[in-house]
């Protein structure tokens, strides 16, 4: 990603935060909110960052199986560096698009191929989507009353979250498992494309078609090979979920309340992740939190639904937004200076054989 864009995502997120945080907070008395803030249980706030660290951990972990099916070993710690950027640049891109990309960057300069990068990449997000899927029908058939509770316009939201994402999963699985049929639609769309010339230069639309379906093909290959590499991926993105839609019931305990289950809490926050991750915002920020006062209220009730979106948010977003922007810096000045010890490296090598090759005097 550019350092243009970067700074737009960043003027964009800080823009969003700033409403967010107006609208949030314009009727809310500080003395009040600050009272209530005070008897949160600092033990649970602590429970609740580690449940984050455990969300980012499983996809570190993810990646270590995947690239080291690929043939590059590499120390787990590398890993969680890069699941770290994929976590801050995506806070900072709309949709989460640069995430992804950037991680495969800085995979690249740790000496894994690009492309070996970008499966890896489709691989965690193939699963990582098909588990939202599961996650969100299993909440949506086990608590009805709560998506009757949440109002039309949650409603409409979930229904659009929900059709992209299924969408996007059944088209990169269709991909993936069923290529000829796959280029044939899409073969038909790339021609429908240049009827109604949305699309110019069908030639070069056709390259990157052809391109991204290789890169499904080499993901599905990668299973078919390694039969047992899809359930563990699975069942990494399945800890990676729960510790994540977890946070709102954490933060539930941490006010003191009781009544509710951690089912139903972790359901509503799995409907609720379905519903806003699709939306073209920097970390979905302001449709997040606007949903949790709309959804969560149930829960919390309307008095303590705004402090808990804040410090439910504080964990799972804005700290670790926070902390991975330091780590990704880490990330970038480490690699740098590995390279070039590499480069020195290498440039010694090469000098020492052209002294061996000069022949005494």
């Amino acid at each position: 990603m550019s350092k243009k864009k970067r700074w737009i995502g960043g003027a964009l997120l800080l823009g969003l935060i700033a409403l967010t945080m107006f609208l949030l907070l314009r009727d809310q008395p500080f003395s009040q909110m600050a009272e209530v803030l005070a008897g949160v249980k600092p033990g649970y706030i602590a429970l609740g960052l580690g449940l984050m660290f455990l969300f980012v951990g499983s996809e570190a972990m993810c990646s270590k199986l995947i690239l080291g099916r690929l043939g590059h070993a590499l120390p787990y710690r590398r890993c969680l560096g890069f699941s770290f950027v994929g976590f801050y640049v995506s806070s900072i891109t709309p949709s989460a698009t640069g995430g992804q990309p950037a991680q495969v960057y800085y995979m690249s300069k740790n000496g894994v191929p690009a492309a070996h990068g970008a499966l890896n990449m489709m691989l965690i997000a193939v699963c990582y989507q098909v588990t939202v899927l599961i996650y969100a029908l299993i909440a949506a058939i086990t608590q009805p009353g709560f998506i009757a509770s949440m109002g039309v316009g949650m409603n409409l939201l979930l229904l659009y979250g929900a059709l992209v994402m299924l969408a996007l999963t059944a088209g990169m699985l269709c991909f993936m498992f069923l290529p000829n049929a796959a280029r044939k639609l899409m073969g038909g769309l790339l021609n429908l494309g240049v009827k109604v010339r949305i699309i110019k230069d069908r030639a070069a639309s056709q390259a990157r078609l052809d391109g991204q379906m290789e890169e499904y093909r080499k993901g599905a290959e990668c299973f078919r090979r390694n039969p047992g590499l899809a359930p563990v991926l699975m069942v990494l993105n399945f800890v990676q979920l729960t510790a994540l839609f977890l946070i709102p019931f954490v933060v539930y305990k941490a006010f003191g309340l009781t009544g509710h289950s951690v089912f139903e809490l972790v359901g509503a926050q799995a409907l609720l992740t379905l519903a806003t991750s699709s939306l073209p915002l920097p970390g979905a920020v302001g449709a997040s939190e606007g949903g949790f006062v709309l959804s969560f209220a149930l829960f919390f009730g309307t008095e303590l639904v705004t402090p808990a979106v804040l410090v439910s948010r504080g964990i799972s977003f804005y700290a670790f937004l926070a902390l991975s922007g330091i780590l990704t810096l880490v990330v970038h000045f480490t690699t740098k200076r590995r390279n070039a010890e590499k480069h020195l490296n290498a440039a010694g090598m090469t000098l020492e054989k052209k002294k061996s090759a000069v022949p005494a005097a």
